[in-house]
């Protein structure tokens, strides 16, 4: 065989395996690439969340997080799609997100019109045909009145499926959102079987060759660190309005036996980002590259992201009991 042949073989198995290589995405220069990567300076922060709230315990804190922190603009927060044993599904894992989503709002005493809206009932089968959910047309909607100077912040705490689609369906929103992304593992652990990757690879494929600016923060070893106990949620969250004591309730409930134990709560970290990213130290590496066996694969030509290396949990702890505290 020879090497033009080989090379043409090679280029049709890239092409099949990655289905958002077909894709054209606008261009970015580096250089605004770059710029949009640098933490946001502008306040209030305006952000969408993009959450699959029913999945466990952390989603619920980070909502709540996001919405009494004044440094942010909350526009937003679509329910994705989760599946594992709290849903039959990942269309029924969305629905529960989106209820556990109108819960927290109702104790906030904050309105879910026009503020809440439901994702995609499926993960991304079709990358060419996107699903376009309510929770898709918004964030192209948004995305589209921002620009590069003044982009949209997409906080996503979940599968990507929401994101990858609206960037599937409209590709000129890359030049304009930053998506905060809690998703796969650290860029050099053994694989990414992480929960929020694995679930939609085509998804993670998307965020990652499309060349939108993408902040990752890689689950282990990193936010791994992110955790805290019963005493401290009793001490700090009980009594901060019903919003508090739901909190405290769904946290005790998540395990039995609480004797020398600890829980991540790790979406609270990506919402910490962007309030203040000192908390969250990070560098300037390239994408890497999505493969089929759920690892990494790296070129150093490839765009660059921004990947979170250390979690300073104190800090950010101490951010959200203050705020909570307001909450009486």
């Amino acid at each position: 065989m020879s090497t033009k042949t080989s090379g043409i073989l090679f280029l049709l198995v890239l092409f099949a395996a990655c289905p958002a290589f077909a894709q054209k995405y606008p261009p970015i220069s580096e250089g605004q690439r770059i710029k949009m990567l640098a933490p946001p300076t502008q306040r209030p922060v305006r952000m969408v969340l993009d959450t699959d709230t029913f999945n466990e315990i952390d989603d619920q804190f980070a909502v709540v997080y996001a919405i009494i922190s004044p440094e942010l603009n909350v526009q937003a927060v679509y329910a994705a799609p989760f599946h594992n044993s709290r849903s039959s599904g990942p269309g029924d894992g969305m629905e529960k997100s989106y209820e556990e989503i109108l819960r927290i709002l109702s104790r906030l005493d904050k309105s879910p019109e026009g503020f809440a809206f439901k994702g995609s009932t499926n993960y991304l089968v079709d990358v060419k045909n996107p699903e376009k959910s309510p929770a898709v047309l918004d964030l192209i909607e948004r995305a589209k009145r921002s620009s590069p100077e003044d982009p949209l912040y997409v906080v996503a705490v979940g599968a990507i499926t929401n994101v990858a689609s609206a960037i599937q369906a409209e590709p000129s929103i890359i030049s304009n959102i930053v998506v905060v992304w809690l998703g796969g593992n650290g860029l050099h652990w053994a694989h990414q079987r992480e929960f929020n990757y694995r679930q939609d690879l085509n998804a993670a494929r998307v965020i990652f060759d499309s060349g939108v600016p993408v902040v990752q923060l890689p689950c282990t070893p990193v936010v791994t660190h992110f955790t805290t106990t019963v005493p401290e949620m009793e001490t700090y969250v009980a009594g901060r309005g019903a919003i508090g004591d739901y909190l405290l309730e769904i946290f005790k409930d998540y395990r039995k036996d609480h004797f020398a134990w600890s829980k991540v709560l790790w979406d609270m970290t990506a919402v910490a980002w962007v309030i203040n990213a000192k908390w969250l130290p990070s560098d300037l590496v390239h994408s890497p590259i999505v493969t089929d066996n759920y690892t990494f694969s790296f070129d150093e030509s490839r765009h660059f992201i921004r990947s979170v290396n250390f979690v300073q949990r104190d800090p950010i702890f101490r951010d959200f009991f203050t705020k909570l505290e307001k909450q009486k």
